[in-house]
């Protein structure tokens, strides 16, 4: 392929996923659902995407603060992600280096004890599978979480979060592309779970730094 071809090439894909991604952000599905409540307030869709980024972190769904602020992980949860991950927050949110792509594009709501809702079906039945296939660049997806786990990794439901996780070095040496590297949810739920499992931050936090590092080193 020539520089010509390359650059048509380019345009193309870059156009397609524009269009794809503005489809998204127009979005509102959920306040008609099929099946289920419709979402309690209006939609606003939270994603970040290029045909450029290697890298993509894929999540559940936005909290109250992601929702107020229209953009990923800006609560207390992407504090700990960028220090699990070693990304500064310029790195996080440039989208021509990072995807940002969660399995409910918009905050579900919460229960009545303020717990939030699960990651609304309708994006990932609607959304997800085109939205993948125009990200064809991408080499390493962060899994975060076990619905995100449910659709990247295709596991068995019997397998737990504990068990996902604690099989990292399988998937630190395995040779697909894209690569998946599990993580638990950064809330601050799972504290009592990194207590529980003080390997995860001792052993498996440098190499995923280190992975992470080498990834965002090719652009």
């Amino acid at each position: 392929m020539d520089c010509e071809e390359r650059k048509v090439k380019t345009f193309i894909m870059k156009s397609k996923l524009e269009t794809l991604v503005t489809q998204i952000r127009q979005c509102d599905i959920c306040l008609n659902p099929l099946k289920g409540k419709p979402l309690p307030h209006k939609p606003r869709p939270v994603l970040q995407v290029s045909t450029t980024a290697k890298l993509a972190i894929c999540g559940q769904a936005p909290g109250t603060k992601v929702h107020a602020s229209g953009r990923p992980f800006t609560d207390r949860s992407g504090d700990r992600l960028r220090q699990w991950t070693g990304l500064s927050n310029e790195q996080f949110y440039d989208a021509s280096r990072v995807c940002v792509i969660p399995m409910g594009f918009c905050f579900p709501g919460q229960t009545t004890k303020g717990a939030d809702l699960p990651p609304r079906p309708e994006c990932r039945a609607t959304w997800h599978d085109q939205l993948m296939s125009n990200l064809p660049q991408l080499e390493l997806i962060l899994v975060v979480g076990r619905y995100a786990m449910d659709y990247h990794l295709q596991l068995s439901s019997k397998c737990s979060l504990q068990e996902i996780v604690s099989d990292y070095q399988t998937y630190l040496s395995a040779k697909t592309k894209p690569a998946f590297l599990p993580l638990p949810h950064p809330s601050w739920r799972n504290t009592n779970w990194l207590k529980k499992n003080p390997w995860f931050e001792s052993d498996y936090v440098p190499k995923l730094r280190k992975r992470v590092a080498a990834i965002l080193k090719k652009q």
